[in-house]
C-alpha cells in the first residue's frame, strides 16, 4: 500500500483518538510522552539493526550513478557519484537517523516550549512506521531483493503521489560515460 495513503489514514485515526483523550490530565500526558519516546527508540533500534547487517555484509560492489542536478544550488548538470553499495546504504541510513533527530527536536520544541500536546500523540506511530518502510530496512532486515523500487540508487518519493517527483539518478551506461568524460570531475565517496 502507498505510504502516503497510510500516513493520511493514521493521522485521521490519531486525530479522532486525540479528541477523545483528556491531554490535560497529567497521568495521561505521561503515557503519551512515554509512547512517543518509545516509538522514537524503537525506530532508532531498527535503524541500528539494519546498520549492523550492512556492516556485517560489507558489500564492496562499486555503484556508479549520475546524481540529479541540484537546481537550488545553481547546478545545471548532475555529478558522477562513485561509491560502494555498503557506503551508499550507510549514507541512506545516516540520513534516516538524522530525520529521527530532527523530528525529535521539532517535537521537543512544540511540546516543551510551545506546550502543544496533540502533535505528540499524533506522531507516536510515525517514527516506527517510517523505519519499517525504509528501503534499507526492507533489504537488510526483511531480506527483500534489491530490485524494482528497491534498486540502488533509490528514487526520492514524491509528496504528491506522482506529481512533482524529484528527478531520478541516471544509471545507464551512456549517462555515466558522458559524466566521466565531461571533465567536471566525479565525486568519490570515501
Amino acid at each position: 500500500m502507498n505510504p502516503q495513503i497510510t500516513n493520511l489514514a493514521i493521522m485521521l485515526v490519531m486525530m479522532q483518538v486525540s479528541r477523545r483523550i483528556d491531554l490535560e490530565d497529567p497521568s495521561i500526558l505521561l503515557y503519551v510522552r512515554i509512547a512517543y519516546c518509545s516509538s522514537v527508540a524503537v525506530a532508532w533500534i531498527v535503524y541500528q539493526l539494519a546498520r549492523a547487517r550492512i556492516v556485517k555484509k560489507n558489500d564492496l560492489t562499486t555503484l556508479k550513478f549520475v546524481a540529479p542536478a541540484n537546481t537550488m544550488a545553481g547546478e545545471s548538470e548532475g555529478k558522477l557519484q562513485v561509491t560502494t553499495v555498503r557506503d551508499y546504504d550507510l549514507k541512506e541510513l545516516d540520513s534516516a537517523i538524522k530525520s529521527i533527530y530532527t523530528g525529535l527536536a521539532m517535537m521537543g520544541f512544540m511540546h516543551l516550549y510551545m506546550k502543544y500536546t496533540n502533535p505528540l500523540l499524533m506522531q507516536s506511530i510515525s517514527p516506527v512506521k517510517s523505519a519499517l518502510e525504509h528501503n534499507e530496512v526492507k533489504i537488510h532486515l526483511f531480506g527483500k531483493p534489491a530490485t524494482g523500487d528497491l534498486k540502488r540508487p533509490f528514487t526520492a518519493p514524491s509528496l504528491f503521489g506522482g506529481f512533482g517527483a524529484a528527478p531520478a539518478a541516471k544509471t545507464d551506461k551512456k549517462s555515466i560515460e558522458e559524466a566521466e568524460t565531461a571533465g567536471k570531475g566525479g565525486v568519490k565517496a570515501e
